[in-house]
């Protein structure tokens, strides 16, 4: 039976009420939250400034054009969400108050916080949660229509919406949440060329000045639902320069939150700089397309399986700092299967067999790896494949992105930063039409009936875990992906910002203080 949601966000630190299955599922993956390394806000005159320099600023400030992907933190800065993810990774309230499902599990009605208002001064009710779902399945620029199937229709009701299903899913308050709705105002959005320009949300901060690509200077919301916990009066949010410059930017105050690469995590420590890794779901992968050739043969999809040393990407491309993966998924994380661990281990002799079972002499196996940009992950591809005799010539093309949606390509790679809902995760890998899936139409058997299962399990029931664990056991039967290492979500920041909440694979500001600034 679907219970019915009252949990409220707490203060700064804590985290919402918790069910035992998602609970105990996260317990290795998520430490406690950073111990604050700053006491105090700066003086009243001269406010708390966040001076952010990040790699990944947004390209977009649309929601509905800039997608799931990793710019989502950045945008949340000025938009806010119906839900959003605690230090569990469990779905709690940000716009919406509560939420409750019919009994059948087919229609979901979110209750708004009263009294709310975008920053242009329209109200936040069920009419603007219709608008938002509606230019996300519709617009012809939308990166998020296909998070968004499960969606038949949307009736407001006031301060309500309610969400009529395609089909039995309990999902939705995890996939609605700051990766894939964040809300604009419906009358900034009737014109979402402008919004791009001038975003408008209500969100813990507004926009008041943005230059595309390079700066936005953001101001404190006093109309934000939870503004008595957000400390920091102004960001400004810079694109990061090159990688070798950030430390220095943060030794003078340039800037005192960085993203950082792992090759400058050293310089950042010996700087006295505080270096952390954000919890997140990143994970990197060789993409197949088994319905080309030499794909189509399982014996050369095993070989390339078994020729991967994970480990050696780990060392050389994080420094020590990510991890090896084989799945989508952390250890320790809700939807990690432990039965699918270490399937295909390094074993190079194994995969020279493989490739002379199916017929192909040393070298005679000849691949294009088609990347958007330079990469050290191609070049290990390169040798690690090289060494079991199978030829690799890496092909730069900026366009990478159309051909592999398009699913033309036979070989490339991917990283993914994850997805609030494990199985929005899942499917965008396995399933037919998984943007991610560069094998599309093809699936693994017993997925498609291991995601119903998943869809029809609420949250809190005692079978969830063993469900989700059960799909991500059958979507990694798949044959179409070769996941090799996660990348850390490393950050740099001045001992005058405090700590955040651990939230994973999100930055959240509340209860984050500023000290010393102008």
């Amino acid at each position: 039976m679907p219970a019915h949601h009252t949990a409220h966000r707490r203060g700064p630190g804590r985290s919402g009420p918790r069910t035992a299955a998602v609970a105990g599922a996260l317990v290795a993956l998520l430490a406690p939250a950073l111990t604050a390394c700053g006491s105090g806000t700066a003086s009243a005159g001269g406010g708390a400034t966040l001076r952010w320099t990040s790699s990944y600023f947004p390209a977009h400030w649309d929601p509905v054009v800039s997608g799931s992907g990793a710019q989502f933190r950045e945008l949340a800065l000025t938009y806010a969400s119906l839900t959003r993810t605690d230090e569990t990774g469990k779905a709690v309230p940000d716009l919406a108050r509560s939420w409750e499902y019919n009994k059948k599990g087919d229609r979901i009605t979110f209750h708004l916080r009263p009294g709310l208002k975008f920053s242009d001064g329209e109200p936040v009710d069920g009419a603007a949660v219709k608008a938002a779902v509606e230019r996300a399945q519709k617009q012809k620029n939308s990166a998020l229509f296909g998070d968004l199937t499960s969606i038949r229709s949307v009736t407001a009701k006031g301060l309500d919406a309610v969400l009529n299903l395609t089909q039995v899913d309990y999902q939705i308050p995890q996939l609605l949440g700051e990766r894939v709705l964040q809300i604009a105002s419906p009358k900034a959005a009737a014109n979402p060329a402008e919004l791009d320009r001038a975003p408008v949300g209500a969100g813990p901060f507004v926009v008041t000045q943005l230059v595309p690509g390079t700066k936005a200077v953001l101001r404190k919301n006093p109309d934000y639902w939870d503004a008595k916990n957000i400390h920091i009066d102004t960001v400004e949010l810079t694109s990061a320069p090159d990688a070798s410059t950030v430390v220095s930017g943060l030794r003078t105050g340039v800037y005192n939150f960085a993203d950082l690469a792992p090759s400058q995590a050293a310089a950042a420590r010996k700087a006295g700089l505080d270096v952390f890794s954000q919890p997140g779901f990143n994970a990197n992968n060789i993409s197949l397309n088994v319905n080309k050739a030499p794909f189509d043969d399982d014996r050369v999809v095993d070989a390339v399986r078994y020729a991967i040393n994970r480990q050696e990407f780990v060392d050389k491309l994080t420094f020590g700092y990510g991890s090896v993966t084989d799945q989508p998924f952390p250890k320790g994380y809700v939807a990690y299967d432990p039965k699918s661990a270490n399937l295909y281990p390094y074993d190079p002799a194994k995969s020279r067999k493989l490739l002379a079972e199916a017929g192909h002499k040393p070298g005679s196996v000849k691949l294009d790896l088609v990347i958007p940009a330079e990469d050290p992950q191609a070049e290990l591809v390169q040798s690690q494949l090289a060494a079991v005799g199978i030829t690799v010539r890496i092909t730069i093309d900026k366009n990478w992105a159309t051909p592999f949606f398009a699913k033309d390509l036979t070989f490339s790679l991917y990283g993914t930063t994850g997805r609030d809902s494990a199985l929005q995760t899942l499917t965008a890998h396995f399933g037919p039409d998984g943007p991610l899936n560069l094998s599309t139409p093809y699936e693994p058997a017993g997925f498609e009936a291991a995601v119903a299962k998943v869809r029809e399990t609420p949250l809190d029931s005692p079978d969830y875990t063993r469900v989700l664990q059960a799909a991500t056991r059958a979507g990694l039967r798949s044959k179409a992906l070769v996941f090799t290492y996660s990348a850390p979500n490393l950050i740099a920041k001045s001992k005058a910002v405090s700590g955040l909440p651990r939230n994973p694979a999100h930055i959240d500001w509340t209860g984050v203080t500023v000290s010393g600034t102008r």
